[in-house]
């Protein structure tokens, strides 16, 4: 049987491998994008490119600063030229640079909505002409998040594009139903997107790493938690989410067995914003309970 084609942005690591190892392993080859100057990008891209190939894919990787707004179209043609053909596509590439309304900048906005709403809609748009030219019924996914529901502070532009998205997707899957293509998102509540030992291999924590901190290169025989085991006590199911439960979704909305869903937004959260909680480890208490 002919393999489907996928591309993936931000597949390198986190719930983007996750995404792509699932993917992988329902019969796609896959072709992803990584953002090149994060540190340890070679790594991981390493380590994925390794563990596609070990799950029968043909794989290709892209470097590619998707909040430049050029980047989204040639991601997107050279990946389609190298697969051959696209059957699924999966926007997966987003961050969140936490800052409050008073203290927004003009930089840290264009950012953010190009990188995490903007880069979305248009490749979006790229893949529903291709596959309509083309006669692919295929299947557009968008990873979002709790924050299109939930509020959080220092979050207000990235909870307001995934809410956007949320939102936006009901009407741009009446656009292509008539094309038998479906657009769903996916919607992550806290994922474990670094395992314990990627966390203290970081030489340093950015802005959009919330999840590091200094303890990790200062001491790091002492570390014996970190933020998700701190912080999945709070969650209703008892653990934090892993990346193979947001792949276990996606690969589920492109299946067949899907084939009837189309405008949904799948919150895929351990039960996180049932008790309206916030997502934060330093908020005193033990859990929802």
């Amino acid at each position: 049987m002919e393999r489907k084609k996928a591309l993936i942005t931000g597949g390198e690591m986190g719930i983007g491998r996750g995404i792509a190892l699932e993917l992988a392993r329902e019969g796609y080859d896959i072709a992803f994008s990584y953002y090149p100057a994060y540190q340890n990008d070679d790594i991981a891209v390493e380590k994925t490119t390794k563990l596609l190939l070990e799950a029968g894919a043909s794989c290709w990787s892209y470097p590619a600063d998707l909040s430049k707004p050029e980047a989204a179209k040639e991601l997107f043609e050279m990946a389609v030229a190298d697969m051959k053909g696209l059957d699924l596509l999966v926007n997966n590439a987003g961050v969140n640079k936490p800052l409050p309304l008073q203290d927004l900048t003009e930089e840290n906005f264009d950012y953010l909505v190009t990188l995490d709403f903007r880069t979305y809609v248009m490749l979006m748009h790229y893949a529903a002409r291709y596959m309509i030219d083309h006669e692919i019924r295929g299947n557009i996914i968008n990873i979002t998040s709790s924050r299109g529901e939930q509020a959080y502070s220092n979050a207000g532009i990235y909870c307001g594009v995934k809410a956007g998205l949320n939102h936006m997707i009901e009407a741009f899957a009446l656009d292509v139903c008539d094309y038998g293509i479906r657009i769903n998102n996916v919607a992550p509540g806290a994922v474990r997107i670094r395992r314990k030992q990627e966390l203290l291999d970081m030489k340093s924590g950015s802005d959009i790493d919330y999840f590091w901190r200094d303890e990790f290169l200062e001491n790091p025989e002492s570390v014996n938690n970190d933020f998700w085991d701190i912080l999945e006590r709070k969650i209703p199911l008892g653990r934090a989410g892993l990346p193979e439960d947001i792949g276990n979704a996606v690969a589920f909305l492109a299946s067949d067995k899907a084939s009837y869903i189309t405008g949904v937004t799948l919150r895929v959260d351990g039960g996180l914003i049932l008790p309206g909680m916030p997502e934060d480890p330093d908020i005193p208490g033990n859990g929802w309970r």
